[in-house]
């Protein structure tokens, strides 16, 4: 049975977002000691969204609450986070809405801006990082590669990636009724990883020339050669804060870059600029929110951003929407086809047991030839597709049971009732390699 536990935008603060972000290894790590529950996990921590997708080997309908349950202990744990805090921010999902949850999330409908570009790759990254770590399944490789294909799609089908807006697009937008005329803003870039570069390139759309990046992990220097900027050295931050007039923080480190008192140092140095506006897109948190209270300082955190978030664009959006409800719907009748998987595999060996009995016995008594043997083969293949088709529609249709019961009926075998998913499928994988 997969699984989902999900906090997002939608269900959490930013702060409860951002702990759960800070302790996402720690979170993974206890997901994987409970061997005895969950089998396998794909953690994805982002800037809006913390989501843990498990396989939860206990596959009965009356053990999603005690699994769920046991999911939100052990992220509380891990987390530090009350149990009962995360319960009321959060959403578990079960069986097939995990995959149209994790569909909707990799296409961008559930971002804070629909349609942001980088929740596909992030999605992506959770996949590879799970799968280094050794706690990817057959169940989440597939629903997260079906995933990676709707989302192309969308991408590829409708208008949504173009209509949606990156959320440093988006704060730059915000930003426009504070500056005048961009050319001449002096910007630090705070971070050196892919958002970096994302959020340079729409400062340059903006008509920005004067950048200067720096890195509290010592990366500036490769990334300003690469992006023909300007690197701030390590004990140089204090002046380039002091002299910015745009600060942008999107770096991955746990603890404050930006204090209220090196700010504080910064704007007493001679010469400081009188107003500043600081955009912080970490998450964690890349500046202290008291800088906020300082004189001449404005502070545009996620938070804020979230707010002025856009509506939608109908149109687009539901066009992807409804690729992405087609996508669901299509899995889940993939699903629901494993149920018959057991039923069609004692039909099938039935039918070819009889049949190679009677050719044995055939050869016997000398009156069998290769041509004949082929032709009944042939036969009983025609016979069997007819059933196997319609056992297909049935399971698609919720009525696997009625073709088990059938099968029991009319030829007296003993298939069991419905089994698990994962079951059904590792019968599947034997009877097409057999």
């Amino acid at each position: 049975m997969l699984l989902c536990f999900s906090s997002s935008h939608r269900t959490a603060e930013f702060d409860l977002l951002e702990r759960l972000e800070r302790h996402a290894p720690a979170v993974t790590a206890a997901l994987a000691e409970h061997s005895e529950l969950v089998s396998g996990s794909v953690v994805l921590a982002t800037c809006n969204r913390f989501e843990a997708y498990l396989d939860i080997d206990e596959p009965l309908p009356a053990a999603r609450a005690v699994s769920a349950e046991a999911v939100i202990d052990a992220v509380s744990v891990a987390a530090g986070i009350d149990a009962d805090v995360l319960r009321a921010s959060s959403t578990v999902y079960c069986d097939d809405a995990v995959a149209e949850h994790l569909f909707s999330v990799s296409s961008g409908l559930e971002s804070v801006v629909v349609g942001e570009g980088e929740i596909a790759g992030q999605v992506r990254r959770a996949l590879q990082a799970a799968r280094t770590a050794g706690t990817v399944t057959g169940d989440l490789e597939r629903v997260f590669q079906v995933a990676s294909r709707t989302s192309r799609g969308v991408k590829n089908q409708t208008g949504i990636m173009t209509a949606g807006r990156s959320m440093v697009r988006l704060a730059l937008e915000l930003a426009e009724s504070r500056v005048t005329d961009w050319t001449q803003v002096r910007v630090l870039l705070v971070g050196t990883g892919k958002y970096a570069g994302a959020s340079l390139a729409a400062l340059r759309d903006h008509g920005v020339t004067d950048v200067r990046v720096y890195s509290p992990t010592g990366r500036a220097a490769k990334f300003a050669l690469s992006h023909d900027v300007a690197a701030v050295e390590a004990d140089g931050l204090q002046h380039e804060l002091a002299s910015a007039d745009l600060i942008v923080t999107c770096s991955a480190v746990t603890d404050h870059v930006i204090t209220r008192d090196l700010l504080t140092a910064a704007i007493a140095l001679p010469g400081s600029a009188e107003r500043r506006l600081v955009i912080d897109l970490g998450l964690p948190r890349n500046v202290d929110p008291a800088v906020a209270e300082l004189t001449g300082v404005e502070l545009l955190d996620l938070e804020t951003i979230s707010i002025h978030a856009p509506v939608e664009e109908l149109n687009a959006a539901a066009d992807a929407r409804e690729l992405v409800d087609a996508a669901a719907a299509e899995f889940a009748a993939q699903n629901a086809e494993q149920a018959v998987t057991p039923a069609l595999v004692a039909l099938r060996s039935h039918v070819f047991g009889v049949l190679d009995a009677e050719i044995a016995r055939a050869r016997s008594r000398g009156d069998s030839s290769e041509q004949t043997e082929a032709a009944l083969r042939h036969l009983a293949g025609v016979l069997l597709h007819t059933p196997s088709v319609r056992a297909r529609e049935l399971a698609r249709n919720g009525d696997a049971q009625a073709f088990v019961d059938a099968t029991s009926a009319l030829f007296g075998l003993e298939v069991d009732d419905v089994p698990t998913t994962r079951a059904l499928r590792a019968v599947d994988d034997e009877t097409a390699a057999s």
